[in-house]
């Protein structure tokens, strides 16, 4: 069997020392105040012999593993998968490999996912919980296990966490609708509760009290499960009668592709008959014969600061903890103009 190569191979063809080229390896050429010439040189020789680093026998020495475990809801959707990128890229810069999964929205699936990026011997945890979850992450808080709630916290958890001003961004959103100058506005969300669909839902029911259109609150709920379905009875609820909406605020973008959908089978014209915003963007969106309005969470800055305070965490062990709340931006296209 052939030999595995070393870093004292890699420092005898660079006639360095050995302590030299671990620290161009693990990106700490700067801290040595090895040459740039000097580092690539030696990573060439590496590449040349094909070294392969032991990171379990890294770990052992460290205490660390230098990777992070990342629980996203829904995977198949494409806001979390760009979570999931903006992460793993900033991971990368401060030499963390990420390891993730999909809970599918689902609480047990939640709990197998944290025992096995456990198991993994992860330095840290960045979740995006499903609902019913908060046990979990109290017992992540008990076990001292370094962790950063991302997009969705429980206020009832004191627990660090990156998220939007969800009430602020939704208000604005039925705001501007209101100023277009329409009064019968629908909005449907997820039957849930998860506080960021709840403050949404705050944020639409304050925007109409405000402008005096509280009892013209029209709220329709979908389930995960049953989207399809759920989506049609809702729009079809909306749309019946002699004052039908004339808006429709999605909680998500997920139910506006779904609500989008049928819009377009029951052939109702947006925004002549119908404006709609939704509640994150969607490269669907670009597709409708109508430019949707959106809010755009600021998903690079979001996955930046998680990753920053997680490292935090896993640098300073109890660290306090730190809730860091971000603006979103509401996006103004053709599907939301004035009637």
């Amino acid at each position: 069997m052939k030999k595995k190569v070393s870093l004292k191979d890699i420092a005898q063809e660079a006639g360095v020392s050995t302590a030299l080229v671990s620290y161009v390896l693990t990106n700490k050429e700067e801290k040595a105040r090895v040459g740039q010439e000097m580092a690539r040189k030696i990573r060439k020789i590496a590449q040349k012999l094909n070294y392969q680093p032991n990171h379990l026998a890294r770990s052992l020495k460290s205490g660390r593993s230098d990777t992070i475990g990342l629980i996203v809801a829904d995977i198949s959707n494409p806001f979390f998968g760009h979570i999931a990128r903006t992460i793993e890229d900033e991971a990368k810069q401060h030499n963390y490999t990420v390891i993730f999964g999909s809970s599918d929205e689902n609480v047990d699936k939640s709990g197998d996912l944290i025992n096995a990026l456990l198991n993994r011997q992860v330095d840290g945890l960045i979740v995006i919980p499903a609902e019913g979850s908060e046990q979990q992450i109290r017992n992540l808080k008990e076990r001292h296990v370094p962790f950063v709630i991302m997009d969705r916290p429980f206020p009832g958890v004191d627990a660090s966490s990156i998220s939007i001003n969800n009430a602020g961004a939704a208000y604005e959103a039925v705001k501007h609708l209101l100023l277009a100058g329409r009064r019968r506005i629908g909005m449907i969300a997820y039957k849930t509760g998860l506080h960021h669909i709840s403050e949404r839902r705050r944020g639409y029911t304050q925007a109409l009290s405000d402008y005096g259109l509280e009892k013209e609150k029209r709220i329709k709920l979908a389930r995960y499960s049953h989207l399809r379905d759920d989506i049609r009875k809702a729009i079809g609820q909306l749309m019946r009668g002699k004052q039908p909406a004339d808006a429709l605020f999605f909680a998500t973008n997920s139910l506006a592709i779904e609500g989008l959908r049928y819009i377009s089978e029951l052939g109702i014209r947006v925004p002549e008959q119908l404006a709609v915003v939704s509640f994150d963007e969607s490269e669907a969106f670009d597709l409708y014969h109508t430019p949707v309005t959106f809010i755009r969470q600021p998903i690079p800055e979001m996955g930046k600061a998680a990753v920053r305070l997680l490292l935090e965490h896993i640098r300073d062990g109890d660290r306090p903890t730190a809730a860091i709340c971000l603006d979103a931006e509401l996006v103004i296209r053709q599907s939301s103009a004035k009637k």
